[in-house]
């Protein structure tokens, strides 16, 4: 049973009043699902453009940059946009790193993950695929923030992709059919099996060289 210290506590924890306990409260006074995901998914699409701005070719990446861009992203919408969770997650029974863990955690993934991977330089898709997949799968696990963190590894993704050369990424294999390979290869990579997720980023590396190539015909 989690103790005192665990338990939600502050903003991230509260709930939109009206909303029934469906919405996070959030500066915008948004109560319907719909909604806060309609402002989100707004607000993510102007944070990428002004991300893509923001980071070298060159830049290797730290757990301040994905701080910053977890705020540039959310911090209209969220009071605690950019800070790491106080509150322990889980989805689908599975459970992700405990929040007093996330401080400690965040640091090793900048030292072992982004500081090896970062910059994400031009490589045989394989090997760019696999370093995609191994910083996702790290970032997912640690789920640093109380919202938004599938949805910002995936902005991460996309920049370091930028870096080696690839169009902005197409992540709809990660989507409808393919979400059980992706939940199934998120698990996979607890025992830092990441094959099965870097065989995923492999199929969209080549959707987006797909796509990417029939609109500039």
């Amino acid at each position: 049973m989690a103790t005192s210290r665990y338990l939600p506590a502050g903003a991230e924890a509260e709930f939109e009043p009206g909303s029934r306990g469906r919405v996070l409260r959030n500066s915008l006074g948004i109560r319907l699902v719909r909604d806060i995901k309609l402002a989100e998914s707004q607000r993510l699409g102007i944070a990428q453009t002004q991300a893509i701005d923001l980071f070298s070719d060159t830049h290797r990446f730290t757990q301040v940059d994905v701080c910053n861009l977890h705020r540039l992203w959310l911090a209209p919408v969220y009071p605690w946009a950019g800070e790491f969770r106080g509150v322990n997650l889980g989805k689908g029974g599975f459970q992700f790193a405990a929040a007093a863990q996330v401080p400690r955690l965040m640091a090793e993934f900048e030292r072992d993950v982004l500081g090896r991977l970062t910059p994400c330089l031009p490589a045989r898709q394989p090997d760019v695929a696999n370093a995609l997949a191994i910083v996702h799968a790290e970032l997912i696990l640690i789920h640093p923030f109380r919202e938004g963190n599938g949805r910002l590894a995936r902005l991460l993704a996309l920049l370091m992709g930028l870096q080696a050369g690839l169009p902005p990424l197409n992540f709809s294999s990660l989507d409808g059919n393919g979400k059980q390979r992706y939940i199934a290869a998120i698990h996979a990579a607890v025992a830092r099996d990441y094959q099965p997720l870097s065989e995923i980023f492999l199929r969209a590396i080549k959707q987006t060289w797909k796509t990417h190539s029939s609109s500039s015909r």
